[in-house]
């Protein structure tokens, strides 16, 4: 090595030179030095991999102290978006109900009609197992929009047979006129959702991760929402609305 004032000096007389590896950058974060380790999850959901990661660590890995382990990234802003979720999804159902009982001033038929709501979430849950996927923010996000569909066509179906009653008809024959005449409204709405979605289930570009798991869920809980309110609502419909029955027996014609 040669000095600034031209001498050349042995680098061995004066120190060690060896090649060794090192981080090409030191982060830090709240003034600790951080290390980054970065990894994509293919064919298992994300949950379960972080489970695993955190149990290897835990039985495997023993740190030094002052030395930590966090997960970040797309797991942690999954975990952020489903605790808001799990407030945002009852707090919609809650006012749904409200506004389903203000509307039909019926509590059991405002029951009768949210009964649509687990049928359509059995469809969604079979629909993301059958597609091989997995829950995930997109996902719930599709259970929200699939329980709008599902009040939406319970409502009209309700509605259609109070109709008849109000109009003289006895409840089975109302509710086989209604449940037949509702029949096409419903089976249309379905169909031209769930045709509106196809593009994004047959999707396999980029966004597919997020397009994909959104329209299987409301395309499989569409069919068994659909079902329920053409068949099981309408055989439910006298012993939800025992008192809105009353109710309208007694009401002046």
């Amino acid at each position: 090595l040669q000095t600034p004032s031209g001498a050349w000096v042995r680098l061995g007389d004066v120190a060690e030179v060896t090649i060794a590896s090192g981080p090409p950058q030191v982060r830090r974060d709240d003034v600790q030095r951080r290390v980054v380790i970065q990894a994509n999850v293919q064919g298992r959901d994300m949950g379960s991999v972080v489970a695993d990661i955190r149990k290897s660590i835990d039985e495997k890995l023993a740190l030094p102290t002052g030395y930590s382990v966090d997960i970040g990234g797309q797991f942690e802003n999954q975990q952020r978006a489903q605790k808001r979720l799990s407030l945002v999804v009852p707090l919609s159902l809650g006012l749904i109900a409200l506004l389903l009982y203000f509307a039909f001033a019926s509590f059991g038929q405002a029951m009768l009609i949210l009964v649509n709501v687990p049928l359509a979430v059995i469809g969604g849950v079979f629909s993301l197992w059958l597609s091989g996927q997995y829950l995930s923010v997109p996902s719930s996000v599709g259970f929200i929009t699939l329980f709008g569909v599902a009040v939406l066509n319970g409502v009209v179906m309700v509605e259609s047979i109070n109709q008849r009653v109000a109009d003289g008809l006895s409840v089975s024959d109302a509710v086989f006129d209604g449940a037949t005449s509702r029949l096409r409204p419903v089976l249309m709405t379905a169909i031209t959702s769930a045709l509106g979605l196809i593009p994004m289930l047959l999707s396999n570009g980029v966004g597919a991760e997020i397009q994909k798991p959104l329209a299987s869920v409301i395309v499989g809980g569409l069919v068994t929402a659909t079902f329920l309110t053409l068949f099981v609502l309408p055989v439910l419909f006298a012993w939800f609305s025992k008192g809105k029955l009353k109710d309208m027996a007694r009401a002046p014609s």
